[in-house]
Order: structure tokens, then sequence, then C-alpha cells
């Protein structure tokens, strides 16, 4: 009964009769100006795709086999979208088209039911007029921090560019917006696991989602970059999980806060920074090569998925030597200037298997920002001003690595 059940659903699928996805509201998710995100409920995972266009500015998504359950409603008097229309493509696709007032970013994910909701396609849109940022507003004390620290700061313009010759009259051209750095800060630990104990029982993971946050303050103060909390609360994580949300939101940098404990010698003091080890990397070529025929993931760009064996490792060889050779110079930056507020623990980077520094295309290094079962330093990292000494080190670090290593067609490389 199983097989013939099997077998028909197969039938079904192959003659185009499979069910379609349901998408049973689209609705905006809180405000966090000038990111919006907007949400598809829906009765199934679905396959998409969204592109921009100009001239005038929309935002094209395309879902394989979906319908909508009830009439899409429309935003009225949204400060980004001005309308939203739909058609169906090919008898069984739908196009959502957007009509916006301005360029953008996007990005998009799916997230998996729990008990809150079902089946979601989350489609996230950024302004190009200044950084944006992912807190949550149910923080009101800190985001009256960051908005006042933002108002006060250059908003990031899109120019148009003059080109000039000496044989014609000068010409105007629009220029490509240049895009935002994003850099993903993952505070360790959370939720049912307090991470390392300090000696007066401070819990590690108060003390790293403190020092994230300000890190994050210092990122979008920055015009060009733009930060991204992966743990914006008290709530627990997975590890690998944090490496995939790091690639949803197309982070260029992860960096992973934590802080260190030495059980049995209390007088371990100062700050390290770790990268992957070449162990890890192997571990994770393994993982990566053994399911690449069922990814949709990238690496540098490229699919896996099409590859046969001997070029896919190919690939991911050079993808990895290159992230890990970008992790070592922003891990070296990182450690010297954190050297200027405490002493180092380490005088060089180190290398481990840390899980959470296993994304093959994306620079990563973990800061042990002092250590915690030292009652010296639990009490110097128990003082906001020293956690926002260890932020800023973090954040000239990063500046100092973009300095020497500029990402082309990003708006800080522009500058």
């Amino acid at each position: 009964m199983q097989l013939l059940s099997a077998l028909l659903l197969v039938m079904l699928s192959f003659s185009g009769l499979a069910k379609p996805v349901q998408i049973t509201d689209v609705h905006l998710g809180k405000p966090t100006q000038p990111q919006t995100r907007l949400v598809f409920d829906l009765s199934a995972p679905v396959t998409h795709n969204i592109f921009t266009l100009n001239s005038p500015y929309r935002l094209v998504i395309d879902l394989k086999n979906t319908q909508w359950a009830n009439k899409p409603k429309q935003f009225d008097n949204h400060p980004l979208i001005t309308a939203i229309r739909t058609a169906l493509r090919n008898k069984a696709d739908l196009r959502v088209v957007l009509d916006l007032n301005q360029p953008i970013h996007t990005k998009s994910f799916l997230l998996k039911p729990d008990n809150h909701h079902g089946h979601q396609l989350i489609v996230e849109m950024n302004t190009l007029t200044r950084p944006s940022y992912a807190f949550s507003l149910e923080q009101p004390t800190l985001i009256s921090k960051v908005n006042a620290q933002i108002a006060s700061s250059e908003p990031i313009n899109v120019p148009m560019q003059r080109v000039t010759t000496t044989t014609k009259p000068a010409t105007t051209v629009t220029s490509q917006p240049k895009r935002d750095i994003i850099i993903a800060i993952d505070a360790g630990h959370g939720g049912i696991d307090p991470g390392a104990i300090g000696a007066k029982g401070t819990p590690e993971k108060e003390i790293v989602l403190a020092i994230a946050k300000e890190l994050a303050i210092l990122i979008m103060k920055e015009p060009g970059l733009r930060a991204v909390l992966i743990r914006n609360g008290d709530y627990f994580i997975k590890l690998r999980d944090r490496i995939e949300l790091a690639r949803q939101y197309q982070a260029d940098l992860f960096i992973s806060i934590h802080a260190d404990a030495y059980l049995g010698n209390e007088v371990a003091q100062g700050s390290s920074v770790y990268m992957l080890s070449r162990q890890g990397v192997s571990s994770e070529a393994a993982r990566w090569l053994a399911n690449k025929e069922n990814a949709a993931d990238l690496i540098g760009g490229v699919s896996l998925s099409d590859k046969d064996e001997l070029l896919a490792s190919v690939l991911l060889d050079l993808s990895q030597a290159s992230t890990l050779e970008a992790s070592a110079h922003l891990g070296q930056k990182v450690l010297k200037a954190l050297g200027q507020v405490s002493k180092n623990h380490f005088s060089q980077v180190q290398r481990a298997g840390f899980m959470v520094l296993r994304a093959p295309d994306i620079p990563s290094i973990l800061v042990e920002t002092g250590f915690i079962s030292n009652p010296r330093e639990e009490q110097k990292l128990s003082r906001s001003e020293y956690r926002h000494q260890i932020a800023n080190a973090i954040f000239e670090g990063v500046q100092d690595y973009f300095s020497h290593y500029p990402h082309l067609s990003t708006l800080l490389a522009s500058r």
C-alpha cells in the first residue's frame, strides 16, 4: 500500500497535477527602518526566485506551482511599497511584482514551521539611503541609542557620476548602486545554554550579547557597513543554524563573540582570536561534497550540484583556501587592535575546529574577549565601558582589514 501511494505521488508530480502551494496570507514584519520585511504564509515550502528592476523600481518574486488562497492585500500609504500586482505564468507559477518608490537591496529565505507559524517565505528589502540594522524593536533603550547615533551620521547617497572627456561635452550617466558590506555578529550561547559561568556567577551569554550589540552600533555608524545580529536576545540557536543564518543574510564576514574560561587557573587572562583549523576545513568539505546533490548552496556563486566529484572538490578547495586566507588576515587585524585594550592571551591567531567558523564562503573568526573564570576579568567584562572598549577594538580591526583588502563593488571600496 505504501509503495502504491508513493507511485501515485510520483505520477501526479510528473503529470503536472501536484498540489499547488497556497499563499494563505502576506503581511509586513515589524518595521526596522530602513529594512522592510515581507512575509508570505505558505501551505508548504516553495521554490522561488527574486530579482529587481529599475525605471520604474520593482521587485519581482517568482513562485513555482503557487497560487493565492485569498485575494492579495495592498499596503496603503507604505513608505516603500506603492502597489502589489500578480500574474499567472506557465499556467501554474505565480509572479508577484512589488512597485517601489526607490532602489533596494534584497534577500530571501524560507522558515520551517514552529510553535508560532507554518511555512513562511521571508523577503527582506533594504533601501540604499543609509546603513540598516537587525535589532528587535522590543529593545527600546538600545533602539533609541541607535537612532540617535544614526541621526548624527551622514546618509549614504547613490550619486549620479559625471563623466567628462576632452572631445565631448560632459555626459551624465547613472552609476550602479554600490552595496553595503554585511557583517554577521554572533553572540555565543544563549537561552538554555549560559556558556561559561564567571567566578562570581556572571553567565557568558549575557556578556557576549552586550558586546555584540555594542559592536553592531559601531558598524552601523560607518557608511558602507551593515551589521546583522545572529542572536539579539536570550534564546538558543544551534551552531550550524548560526552559519545558515549568516549565509541567508549574505554576510561578507562572520564574527563570533565569546568569553573564555579556564577551570583550575583563575589567573588566566587576555583576549584570543581563532580561525578554522585544517581539520575543520577537511571535515566540512567532506560534508558539503556528500550533500552537494541535495543542496542549493553556492560556493563563490557556483553551484556544486551539477558538478562531478573531482571538479566539485577542486572548486570547494579553492573557495575554502581563499576564505581561510581572508580569515587569517581579519583575525590578525582584530587581535592587534585588542592588544591595545588588554593583554592578548596568544600573540597569534589560533586555529580550532569550532563549528561556527565552518562556512566555506564567509571569512570567519571567533573572538574570546577575556577569561570570565578570572575574577578580575569577569569584573572588567561586567562594566559597560570596558565592553565598549572591546567592541571598539574589534571594529578597528575590521576597519583595518577592509582598508587593506577592500571588497569590489561595495560602497566602502569606492570611497
